[in-house]
């Protein structure tokens, strides 16, 4: 029994994960595939390790267009599979591989059946950081071919196969990335007062953090402030003189966004009097909410509800965070959930879609696109 040619692609894609700007095994796949397909309506057009792909229509009146991210994570494969990454250290681990599958799935159709808008396949690279979606939207390629609409998709672990969840308005929440060093003075443990010991000074640091969803942003406008690693010192027997704390911000809100670091800055600056040391915030990564277009959302609801295999639920917002909302930010569109229905969740090193919903998700693409660019 042969295997479904795009499930064959999405094996080979998750063997090659690459981070972000480096997705050079994975650009040069996709553009051999391309060169597979009828070219008299393809133009194909790169930018830095992503792909621009626009198909003509037979009478265009707009462009529709279809984003789907690249890369992937610093995550070590824990699957056991037999098309594990072989790549050390990095894994696709977020679903882009089955992203990739899926927009060529719909590419494929429409490079064979015309319809009458023109349609462009925007292959991203760097979504899980820097962010490839803002410079790629100011990119010369993206204002010469600026679609109308945009839409993408993102794997839901949460949801079984077969399972499409959106909603109109605010779908992903903004997020930021916190970075927060601390310099003091290092010294040895049995002399504290003559040191500035910044792993008390990070542990005092954290602990404020931690008031600042609860005592400054209003309960009705949700936020997070996560820290997930922090470093500091050298052995048991020497006060740190340095001291690192890495975390995440999400907001449902870009206001809230502003009053977290706002906030944090305060806090920050109240650690460097307290404890006599010097700090640096860096916010890393930033993206923008991820907002469906109302419009847009009912009218791609409403097709979904018409389709025999896919089973469409109305989700709430999620602090997930999707540099796509850079993109319907100034384009009208929809992102949406879809359903793969695995046991480990997102960025864990055991995630193993179901790939039943390749098939979905391209069904899916492809009957919408129909529906609005015929």
């Amino acid at each position: 029994m042969s295997i479904d040619p795009f499930i064959k692609i999405r094996r080979d894609l998750h063997q090659i994960p690459e981070l972000g700007f480096q997705e050079y095994k994975t650009q040069r796949y996709l553009l051999d595939y391309l060169q597979t397909l009828p070219q008299e309506r393809m133009e194909v057009k790169t930018w830095r390790t992503g792909i621009f792909v626009k198909l003509k229509g037979k009478q265009p009146v707009r462009t529709i267009g279809y984003r789907t991210d690249m890369d992937g994570l610093s995550i070590e494969e824990e699957t056991g599979l037999a098309f594990a990454s072989s790549h050390p250290g990095a894994m696709h681990a977020c679903g882009h591989d089955l992203h990739m599958s899926i927009a060529l799935g719909v590419l494929t159709y429409f490079a064979e059946h015309q319809v009458n808008d023109d349609l462009l396949f925007i292959f991203q690279p760097a979504e899980e950081g820097p962010g490839g979606a803002q410079p790629m939207m100011e990119s010369e390629i993206m204002q010469q071919w600026k679609p109308d609409e945009i839409y993408a998709l993102h794997i839901a672990p949460e949801y079984p196969a077969g399972t499409i969840a959106t909603k109109a308005g605010l779908l992903f929440a903004n997020t930021s990335e916190l970075y927060v060093d601390l310099k003091g003075r290092g010294g040895h443990a049995a002399y504290p007062h003559e040191t500035k010991d910044m792993v008390v000074a990070a542990a005092h640091l954290i602990t404020q953090l931690q008031t600042i969803v609860s005592r400054n942003i209003n309960p009705l406008d949700s936020s997070v402030v996560t820290i997930g690693k922090i470093t500091g010192g050298t052995v048991q027997n020497i006060i740190a003189e340095k001291a690192r704390i890495e975390g995440t911000i999400r907001t449902l809100s870009a206001e809230a966004m502003i009053e977290v670091k706002k906030r944090i800055e305060a806090l920050v600056k109240g650690i460097e009097v307290g404890f006599e040391c010097e700090a640096l915030i860096d916010y890393g990564c930033n993206y923008y909410q991820v907002n469906n277009h109302p419009a847009v959302a009912e009218r791609f609801i409403e097709c979904m509800k018409g389709l025999a295999e896919v089973n469409v639920v109305i989700c709430k917002e999620a602090m997930t965070g999707e540099d796509f909302g850079y993109m319907l930010k100034e384009i009208p569109g929809l992102m949406f959930w879809l359903g793969v229905g695995s046991d480990y969740g997102l960025h864990h090193a055991k995630l193993n879609p179901d790939e039943r919903a390749i098939r979905t998700g391209i069904a899916a693409v492809t009957k919408y696109f129909e529906q609005i660019a015929k």
